[in-house]
């Protein structure tokens, strides 16, 4: 478990790092925004711990450590508590989505995630270097940035999927690909899980967007909305590339299900030809004492040129019938 702390305000900001809840509580006094990140959801007992000191309620812990969550948003009068997903593209399929909670406090926020690695850089980098206006805002306008960062990661993890299903419709033709279908089961159950995630967090931003709480500036407003627009649109995306996806599917059965109508067709011609090969070969290896032809000297040369002119008929009637 790692905790690491900014604080800031207009004036300069500082960064500390503590591997124990004691150690982050050695940091100094400070007047201005804190952010304390919690890498890891192991350590309980440092988790209640920091919930005691900041007076988090039981429950809001109880669903910080419960990493199954719907992305939902609940005001506790003094803070407000923000969960829902991440994707990082960078991770395996396995750890590519976590679960992140903020607690957003009067002059605090803190952020829960599950294990270490996120994309938060860019916002420390900012606050470090005093770059754009996040050094004069408030804790709410730092929570903003971290849902902005988050929601950003979507529609990095939507151009990877939209451009594997533009690699799809090109080997859809292709019958003979084999890895086709486990690569396609793959995009489709991430597409499934990226549609889980931001399905409910419409409504979680919709529901922040009208909250009316002493620790959202009015003039966050429009902020709030924008992230809201953001979601809307990669719901859309993940709409149109499941429908994208469903119309790959079925080109693929067509393709595959014509070459199977070619082959069939094939074989039916040639099966077709050898019914009446096959009857008159019957017929003749049925070995009865007094057929005539069985003594005629010419018989047997006789019998093979009666079979290769059907063939060659029915061959020269099925390309007239456009069947071949």
């Amino acid at each position: 478990m790692h905790f690491s702390i900014i604080e800031y305000n207009p004036d300069g900001a500082w960064q500390q790092n503590a591997e124990t809840i004691e150690g982050m509580l050695t940091r100094r006094e400070f007047s201005g925004v804190t952010w304390i990140n919690v890498d890891g959801l192991e350590d309980a007992a440092s988790i209640n711990k920091l919930a005691e000191l900041y007076r988090i309620h039981p429950l809001t812990v109880e669903d910080v450590r419960d990493v199954g969550q719907r992305p939902k948003v609940e005001d506790f009068e003094r803070y407000l508590f923000i969960t829902f997903k991440a994707m990082n593209r960078s991770c395996s399929e396995e750890n590519k989505f976590e679960q992140i909670s903020i607690v957003l406090m009067e002059d605090t926020v803190i952020t829960f995630q599950e294990s270490p690695g996120d994309s938060f850089d860019p916002i420390r980098r900012r606050i470090l270097g005093d770059a754009g206006k996040i050094r004069r805002s408030g804790a709410d306008y730092l929570a903003y940035a971290i849902m902005d960062s988050i929601i950003d990661e979507y529609y990095l993890i939507l151009d990877d999927l939209t451009g594997a299903i533009d690699e799809f419709e090109e080997r859809a033709f292709d019958e003979t690909d084999e890895s086709l279908m486990p690569d396609f089961q793959k995009v489709k159950q991430t597409l499934i899980r990226v549609k889980r995630i931001v399905s409910p967090l419409r409504e979680s931003l919709a529901a922040l967007m009208h909250l009316e709480s002493p620790l959202i500036n009015p003039e966050l407003k429009p902020f709030l909305k924008d992230l809201h627009d953001n979601v809307m649109q990669a719901a859309e995306t993940v709409e149109n590339c499941r429908e994208l996806l469903a119309g790959i599917m079925e080109i693929n059965l067509t393709t595959i299900s014509t070459r199977m109508n070619k082959v069939m067709k094939v074989l039916t011609i040639i099966s077709t030809i050898f019914i009446p090969l096959t009857f008159i070969a019957g017929v003749y290896g049925m070995n009865f004492r007094f057929m005539p032809e069985l003594d005629w000297r010419y018989a047997y040369f006789v019998v093979w040129g009666v079979m290769a002119a059907i063939a060659i008929g029915m061959l020269i009637f099925f390309k007239r019938r456009q069947w071949l």
